[in-house]
């Protein structure tokens, strides 16, 4: 598929009150277009995105959960978990099991799930039974709650907690041996705009019972939101490299113009390249580590990220994108210091566009925090074009959750940048680490040379230190800005008027 038209931060997965269809006419809804029972077919859901759309969305403040569970402790909140007979096909051998998961804390917005198992539609049905509620008083019986999301394990003799459903249209996944880390969202709506930000949510899913030698897992999701309604088809591969295939139709109720697909969220709190004063005995904390793009043109672009002083948004501008994502580049453990977090284990998550997605930019948002638990990085790709009132539109994007890109440039990479007072007054020094099998040929290496440009400011001090033996080079280099107070700084190595590295972008504020 192709992109086409016709026609302050919170704590994780935490969002405001929800907003819903009322209940009589959900309820309504799903059974005139999927009932229980009958066959399943993914043109119903979005048909039932279609007839969405054509009404108002109606807020809804969920009242009918039990006193007490949209106020629970976290720590209480995590302990109710299903029990063996909750757990969706556990036991058959068929390389998935889903956990449906409870209502409370701040997941207080029912969701419908649905299996649909030999190609007809079973409604999952809520049963306090099949749930241990550990401290938590259980619900009386007969009480239906429907669900906050989902979870699932991948994997058959030793299996493991491979995605996370939960939260307006946030999910999360990971590859083997990793930790749960960034979290991507299906669609984002004015993030960071003074206006404020419109969160879509989903309201039902239907789950493919998985083939046991098939090795996917398909999820449909119905989603809604003021402006907008939509079918996602979401297609799971886990391995080495997890894949997770998105389809997606929108139906818009009002112009979207400001729109995001791909969108991953992640935590930057500290590292080399920008502590802010940061106390924390820990040399680093962070997930992401940076931003990597390939452009529609072939260019390999890298952008270290930062904990700012004030919130930073960066556009970059490019047509027909052929991959971009919040990347982890720090794998070695003794960045962090921290065995409690792992964060050399938390997944990269790579976007690779199915399809001409046309001009655009992909937009990074980076936001002032003082907590790991915020994520305050954001990153997605915004059309140039707004999508019109009343218009169908569907994209496809393929994510990879892994430890490096599927898809890696034949270049050096910029694998730590640090900086400092520099040697007068107002200039800042940077230090650049590039790594690459090339870096190891003596004979480029004499060849190479540092394009290096401030804007504004000037570039001095410029120095290169080689190290083949290590396949690295080192760059080092002070930026005076004069008066300003920002500066964009742009950094490739080349040789004789060709790349050998990735093109290193950073931001400098004063």
């Amino acid at each position: 598929m192709s992109l086409a038209a016709t026609g302050a931060i919170a704590p994780r997965f935490a969002v405001g009150p929800a907003a819903a269809q009322a209940p009589t006419t959900w309820a309504g809804l799903i059974q005139s277009v999927i009932a229980e029972g009958q066959r399943f077919d993914p043109a119903l859901v979005v048909e039932a995105a279609r007839v969405l759309s054509r009404r108002p969305m109606v807020p809804l403040v969920a009242t009918d959960l039990p006193e007490g569970y949209a106020t629970l402790p976290y720590d209480q909140y995590v302990g109710i978990r299903a029990q063996p007979l909750g757990m969706i096909w556990a036991g058959e051998n068929r390389g998935f099991t889903v956990e449906p998961l409870h209502r409370g804390y701040v997941f207080s917005s029912p969701v419908s799930l649905f299996t649909v198992e030999d190609d007809v539609v079973r409604r999952v049905a809520f049963d306090p039974a099949k749930f241990n509620y550990g401290r938590v008083t259980p619900p009386p019986p007969g009480t239906d709650l429907q669900f906050s999301g989902f979870r699932v394990s991948a994997g058959l003799e030793r299996p493991y907690e491979l995605a996370l459903f939960q939260g307006a249209t946030f999910f999360r996944s990971l590859a083997r041996g990793q930790n749960f880390g960034a979290l991507a969202r299906a669609l984002i709506l004015r993030p960071g705009e003074t206006r404020g930000e419109e969160i879509p949510f989903f309201r039902a899913y239907w789950i493919e019972r998985p083939s046991p030698a098939a090795g996917v897992l398909i999820i449909h999701a119905l989603l809604d939101s003021e402006s907008v309604t939509g079918a996602v088809r979401m297609t799971l591969r886990p391995g080495d490299v997890t894949f997770i295939d998105v389809e997606m139709t929108l139906f818009a109720r009002a112009s979207l113009d400001h729109v995001g697909f791909g969108c991953v969220m992640g935590t930057y709190l500290s590292g080399p390249q920008s502590r802010r004063g940061f106390d924390d005995l820990r040399p680093a904390v962070h997930e992401v580590s940076g931003v990597q793009m390939l452009t529609g043109n072939g260019e390999w672009i890298y952008r270290p990220l930062s904990n700012p002083a004030n919130l930073q948004v960066s556009s970059f501008q490019d047509s027909n994108p052929r991959g971009f994502g919040l990347v982890q580049r720090e794998r070695d453990p003794n960045a962090f210091v921290d065995d409690d977090q792992r964060f050399e284990l938390r997944p990269s998550v790579w976007m690779e566009p199915l399809g001409e997605w046309g001009p655009g930019s992909v937009q990074l948002i980076e936001i002032p925090s003082e907590s790991e638990l915020n994520d305050n990085i954001i990153s997605y790709w915004r059309p140039r074009q707004p999508i019109a009132a009343g218009s169908e539109t569907t994209i496809a994007y393929r994510q990879a959750w892994c430890w490096q890109p599927p898809e890696r440039p034949q270049l050096a990479t910029a694998t730590r940048l640090r900086q400092g007072r520099g040697s007068q007054a107002r200039r800042r020094r940077f230090l650049v680490d590039f790594s690459g099998d090339r870096l190891g040929d003596p004979a480029l290496v004499a060849a190479i040379r540092a394009n290096v440009t401030a804007t504004p400011g000037t570039i001095q001090n410029l120095r290169l230190w080689p190290f083949p033996e290590r396949r690295t080079m080192r760059v080092a280099f002070e930026v005076d800005p004069g008066s300003e107070t920002l500066s964009e700084l742009r950094l490739v190595l080349d040789a004789g008027g060709q790349p050998v590295s990735e093109t290193l972008l950073n931001r400098w504020t004063w």
